[in-house]
């Protein structure tokens, strides 16, 4: 299946039904289920495993730092391996940490492959013209999601620009925060500016439009909703048969 010709629309709404049964239980097992329909999935929905690896790496990175703060404050219970002031290291802490770290995999992964190559516009036009959400909501949308395309670009443009003045140090932890904080207040200015342009021609108005092309919805986008549908309620159940299913970690 080729991602570019489903409905933007289609593709949030298979994400949603697929990821949301992740938010009811927090075990292992319905986040290994889910991470690997992802794995599996992706080369089906045209996305290859190098670019599932190059895209994710930073949801990978960061998937241990969730796992570590829930292996030391989670909930104490079971044989208690070691402790320090408020950090208790115990067999359903570390189960906690473990079921954790999958799941921000078997969440973040789905956002890559099925909105990686999302196009703003015509989620705009989907948004407008099969959810009828209202334009002002629409046009914030199209103008948010195009401006996010563009954090690349001026990170790269920040880089460049530090290595000229000679501000690029071997600090690596140091010129990521600072150029974080830098592109924050970029950011912040860019979509000040963008507001107040937007208002000035008239895009704040409550009048009815018209749209240059029909967004629809067919065959594929059916199939593609049902599919992700079956998945997440799937690794619900497997999770539920083998005994693991916690609801809400409890």
């Amino acid at each position: 299946m080729n991602l570019q010709a489903v409905n933007p629309v289609a593709r949030v709404i298979a994400l949603l039904v697929f990821t949301t049964p992740l938010l009811v239980s927090i075990d292992l097992v319905s986040a290994l289920v889910s991470l690997a329909c992802t794995i599996i999935g992706a080369p089906i929905l045209g996305v290859s495993y190098r670019v599932l690896f190059r895209r994710g790496l930073p949801i990978v990175l960061i998937a241990p730092v969730s796992g570590i703060s829930m292996a030391l404050y989670g909930r104490p219970e079971g044989r208690e391996y070691f402790s320090v002031a408020f950090a208790h290291v115990t067999d359903n802490s570390l189960g906690l940490a473990a079921a954790i770290m999958v799941r921000v995999l078997a969440v973040g992964l789905p956002v890559i492959v099925l909105l990686g190559t999302i196009d703003p516009t015509e989620l705009g036009d989907g948004l407008s013209q099969i959810l009828k959400f209202p334009p002002r909501f629409v046009i914030g949308t199209v103008a948010g999601a195009r401006l996010v395309s563009l954090f690349q670009r001026d990170w790269e443009a920040m880089r460049r620009a530090r290595r000229v003045r000679g501000l690029d140090g071997h600090n690596r932890v140091r010129r990521a925060l600072t150029m974080t904080f830098g592109l924050l207040v970029l950011a912040l200015r860019r979509g000040t500016k963008l507001a107040t342009a937007m208002e000035a021609r008239g895009f704040g108005k409550d009048v009815s439009r018209t749209w240059a092309r029909e967004s629809r919805w067919g065959r594929a986008e059916t199939l593609l909703v049902v599919a992700c549908a079956v998945a997440g309620a799937m690794s619900i159940i497997i999770a539920v048969w083998c005994g693991s299913f916690r609801f809400l970690g409890a």
